[in-house]
């Protein structure tokens, strides 16, 4: 090596591996991965969430899609050290607490939006992240959404028609937990001290 050359392994781990922590779906997880390893694989095979699905590894089809801070993005193009200390939810993060289904998911089966099911996590999630955005879109937006998502079994009818549901799902649940927070709410101002009427 020539003099004054740097050593480029001088931050390598001795075993080539990196520690990483991610919290996957409300949960923090731990793994030594290869500083190659993908995200996608980092999430099947060393943390067993098989939800995610891995189709053209390329970026194209979507089926590995899952959430990054909130952010819709393609698994399989991403490197798992990129991601430590991010928060990450798969389609097996979708569910609640109780298990009960997410409008997304919901609007999935009372829309008959999936057949083989292969493509459907990257589905769910590309859809939860866009009506985080856009709660309420127009058919043409609806298509848009799904515009970057591969299916091979449907027309894509059925899944446009579950974004809206989606949407419809969501806005009632919105009025739902508006409705039952207005009643607490005016009970803590009454009992507050202090009140403007000076009772």
């Amino acid at each position: 090596m020539a003099s004054g050359a740097s050593n480029t392994a001088i931050n390598q781990p001795q075993d080539g591996l990196f520690d990483i922590s991610l919290i996957v779906n409300g949960v923090t997880r731990t793994a030594r991965v290869p500083a190659r390893r993908l995200l996608s694989d980092c999430l099947r095979h060393d943390l067993r969430l098989t939800g995610t699905h891995v189709g053209c590894e390329h970026g194209v089809c979507g089926a590995c899609t899952v959430l990054l801070d909130g952010v819709a993005v393609r698994s399989c193009l991403m490197l798992a050290v990129t991601a430590d200390g991010a928060r990450v939810t798969t389609v097996e993060g979708l569910t609640g607490p109780d298990g009960k289904l997410s409008p997304v998911q919901q609007a999935f089966a009372d829309c008959h939006g999936l057949q083989c099911g292969f493509c459907t996590p990257g589905f769910l999630t590309t859809i939860t992240a866009a009506l985080l955005d856009n709660p309420e879109p127009s058919p043409e937006e609806a298509r848009e959404i799904i515009g970057g998502n591969l299916c091979r079994c449907t027309g894509y009818q059925n899944i446009v028609k579950a974004v809206l549901r989606a949407a419809e799902l969501g806005a009632e649940l919105r009025a739902a937990e508006l409705g039952a927070a207005e009643p607490r709410a005016a009970e803590l101002k009454a009992a507050a001290p202090g009140r403007a009427d000076g009772s």
